[in-house]
C-alpha cells in the first residue's frame, strides 16, 4: 500500500496549473530528461515547468530503484490535486510509445499506485491499462506462435498483475530488475487472461483517456483496437485453462512473494511450508539474482540450503553455470547460519554437471572443490579484520571470538568427517597458522593439536 494517494478525479479535467513543490529541489530540471515527454505537449515542455522537468529526470533516473520508491517520489514531488493532469498528459502517452521497457513497466506502476488504496475497478487508468495489455498480450502471442520471444513478455505480466489487484507485489522490483527477470512458461502472455467483464465500459471512458487510441469511439470497449488478429487461435488457448493451472499460478504468485519476503525477515513455518515445495519452480529460471541470497542465508538457513541446492542443480541451463551461487559462498561470514549451510551442501549427494569437465558429479563435490577452500581463506580474513577493528576500538561486541571458535568448530567438523584430509598441507596451512595465532582460545588450541598430530 503506498504512503499517499491522490483522490478519485471527477468526470471534470483537473486545472491545466501545477504548482511547483519544494520536493522538486530533488530532481533538479534537466534538458535530457525532459526529452522523455511527449512532444504532444511542446507548450507544456517548453513552458519551464519545475514540477514537470522533476518527474522526467525521475522517470529517467528511478530504472534500479524500487517500483514503490519511484511511485513515493512521484507523490512527493507533484501535489495530490495536480497528479491526475500530470499523469494524463506526461504519462499516459508513454504507456504506449515506443520508450525503453523500464520505463512503460514504471509508468504503468505509477498509474496504478496513485489509486491503489481503491479497487482497481476505480482507477481512471484502469481501460488504458487494459488496453496496453492487449495490445501487448495480443503481440506476444503472435510471436510466440511464429517461434519467437517477445521482449515485452514482462510488460504484459505486470500489467497482468496491476489489473488483478496485486500491483503491490511489484513493488518491491525495480523496472530494471523486472525486464531483465525471465518468466516462468506459465507467466508467459500465452497463458494470462483476465475477465473481459470487469473491464467493459459501460459508460463514456474517462476524458483523455480514450486519446490513446483516436480510432475508438466514444460507445466502444477501449479494448477492441488491440485484438489479436487472429482472435480464434487466442479463444482455442483460453478454453483450455483450468483451475488446476490457476492454482498454480497464484501459488508461484504467492511464492515469489515470501521469496522476496525471506530477504528481509524470518519466515514464520506456515510460510516456510508455502514456499519449500515450490522453490525448484523459483529457480529454473531463478526469480533472485545472486545478490540476495546472503540476506536469505542469514534470516533464513533452511530455505537458503533448498534454494541453493535448487540453483546449484539447475545451474547447467544457464550461461554462467554454477559459478555466481558458488562465489557467494565463498564471501558467506562465519556465521552459524552460513556454516549450517555450507554443511548440509557438503554432505549432499544431489547429482549435478561438472562446471570444470561436463560430466556428472554431486553437489557435495562441486562446493568442495570450488568454494571450500575460498570460503574458510575469507573467514579468516573476515575475523582478522575484525580483531583489528576490536583491537582499534571500532566495535565493542564479541564478533571476533564468537567467529573463531565456531570456525574452529566447523574445521574440526570436516576433518571429523574427512571432508579436508590434515595430512594434506595445501588444505590444513592456513588453517593451522590461523590456529596458532588464536590459540589463546580453547578451540583453535585443540584444532591446532589435531592438525599437528595429523602431519606426524
Amino acid at each position: 500500500m503506498m504512503t499517499s494517494s491522490s483522490p478519485l478525479p471527477t468526470a471534470s479535467r483537473v486545472s491545466p496549473g501545477t504548482p511547483a513543490m519544494a520536493g522538486s529541489r530533488l530532481f533538479p530540471k534537466s534538458s535530457a530528461a525532459s526529452n522523455i515527454l511527449s512532444p504532444t505537449f511542446p507548450g507544456q515542455i517548453s513552458s519551464g515547468d519545475p514540477v514537470r522537468a522533476s518527474v522526467a529526470h525521475l522517470l529517467v533516473r528511478a530504472y534500479t530503484l524500487p517500483c514503490s520508491t519511484a511511485a513515493q517520489a512521484f507523490s512527493q514531488l507533484v501535489q495530490p490535486t495536480a497528479r491526475f493532469q500530470l499523469a494524463l498528459d506526461a504519462l499516459l502517452p508513454l504507456l504506449n510509445s515506443s520508450v525503453e521497457l523500464a520505463q512503460r513497466i514504471l509508468v504503468s506502476f505509477i498509474l496504478y499506485s496513485m489509486y491503489a488504496p481503491y479497487p482497481i475497478s476505480l482507477n481512471p487508468f484502469k481501460s488504458a491499462l487494459y488496453a496496453t495489455f492487449l495490445k501487448e498480450r495480443g503481440y506476444a502471442i503472435k510471436v510466440t506462435a511464429e517461434g519467437g520471444f517477445s521482449d515485452n513478455e514482462q510488460l504484459v505480466w505486470v500489467l497482468w498483475k496491476i489489473l488483478k489487484g496485486d500491483g503491490n507485489d511489484i513493488g518491491p522490483y525495480s523496472p530494471s530488475t523486472l525486464t531483465r527477470s525471465p518468466l516462468l512458461p506459465e507467466l508467459r502472455a500465452l497463458h494470462l487472461f483476465l475477465d473481459e467483464e470487469n473491464f467493459a465500459e459501460t459508460s463514456t471512458p474517462e476524458p483523455g483517456i480514450a486519446a490513446i487510441n483516436p480510432q475508438q469511439g466514444e460507445g466502444e470497449k477501449p479494448a477492441k483496437p488491440f485484438k489479436p488478429k487472429s482472435p480464434s487461435s487466442a479463444q482455442t488457448v483460453e478454453v483450455s485453462v483450468n483451475p488446476e493451472e490457476d492454482e498454480m499460478k497464484e501459488r508461484i504468485a504467492q511464492s515469489m512473494k515470501l521469496l522476496l519476503a525471506a530477504r528481509d525477515r524470518v519466515l514464520t513455518l506456515t510460510e516456510q511450508r508455502i514456499l519449500t515445495p515450490m522453490i525448484p519452480n523459483l529457480a529454473s529460471p531463478p526469480m533472485i539474482t545472486s545478490m540476495d541470497l546472503p540476506s536469505i542465508v542469514a534470516n533464513n538457513p533452511n530455505l537458503a540450503y533448498q534454494l541453493f541446492l535448487a540453483l546449484l542443480t539447475t545451474s547447467n541451463a544457464q550461461s554462467q553455470g554454477p559459478y555466481p551461487y558458488l562465489d557467494v559462498l565463498t564471501k558467506l561470514p562465519p556465521t552459524l547460519p552460513s556454516f549450517d549451510l555450507l554443511v548440509r551442501l557438503l554432505r549432499d549427494a544431489s547429482i549435478v554437471i561438472d562446471p570444470a569437465t561436463g560430466g556428472k558429479t554431486t553437489v557435495a563435490d562441486v562446493v568442495r572443490v570450488e568454494a571450500l577452500g575460498r570460503f574458510i581463506h575469507e573467514s579468516i580474513k573476515w575475523l582478522d579484520s575484525a580483531e583489528r577493528e576490536e583491537r582499534e576500538g571500532l566495535i565493542s561486541d564479541d564478533r571476533f571470538a564468537k567467529g573463531v571458535q565456531n570456525l574452529c568448530r566447523f574445521y574440526a567438523s570436516l576433518l571429523r568427517v574427512s571432508i579436508v584430509d590434515m595430512a594434506l598441507d595445501a588444505d590444513t596451512a592456513e588453517m593451522a597458522h590461523f590456529t596458532l595465532r588464536n590459540s589463546r582460545f580453547e578451540e583453535a588450541n585443540a584444532l591446532y593439536r589435531l592438525l599437528a598430530a595429523g602431519r606426524f
